[in-house]
């Protein structure tokens, strides 16, 4: 009995080692129109460990997403990336956002940024192309609520844009 449970474990172990746990890359971007406030409310989600990833390959090396240390740093590239990553057109105007601040939770960091003066959308587009210049396999859920309407995304490096029309 002993050698059948050795030989097992044996022939299981190369087997198991060759087995790799496969990673998700996906970003969750909530937007949200509030009419009284003429306001476009976006909240964007992503893993910590990813978008460091993509902090050190493209701006500093040596920086880390710690809570604390080098805050005004990141806060700076975080606004310049997304910036060129993230674009809002509402009504066929390409709308600049507000970068309010990002906060921790867990692995995950909340991106929160504003689009003001926004009265109504009668068109509603957006490319969101975070993280595809990092992983291939990145994925970026868009879940719109819009002049009352729920809509989602599910946008991939070939396919970066979601349009909503509402006439």
């Amino acid at each position: 009995m002993k050698i059948r449970k050795l030989l097992v474990f044996l022939i299981a172990i190369p087997l198991l080692s060759f087995s790799v746990a496969h990673k998700y890359y996906v970003s969750v971007t909530d937007i949200e129109f509030v009419k009284e406030q003429q306001s476009v409310q976006i909240i964007s989600r992503v893993f910590i460990d990813d978008f460091e990833k993509m902090l050190r390959e493209r701006y500093d090396n040596n920086i880390t997403m710690n809570f604390g240390k080098d805050e005004a740093q990141i806060n700076a590239y975080t606004e310049k990336y997304l910036k060129t990553k993230l674009k809002v057109t509402i009504n066929n105007e390409l709308k600049n956002f507000e970068f309010l601040g990002k906060e921790y939770e867990d692995d995950i960091v909340y991106f929160y940024l504003e689009i003001k003066g926004v009265s109504k959308i009668d068109s509603f587009e957006i490319t969101n192309q975070i993280l595809f210049d990092v992983f291939d396999e990145q994925q970026n859920l868009v879940k719109t609520k819009i002049n009352s309407r729920n809509k989602s995304f599910m946008l991939i490096p070939q396919n970066d844009k979601g349009v909503l029309n509402f006439n």
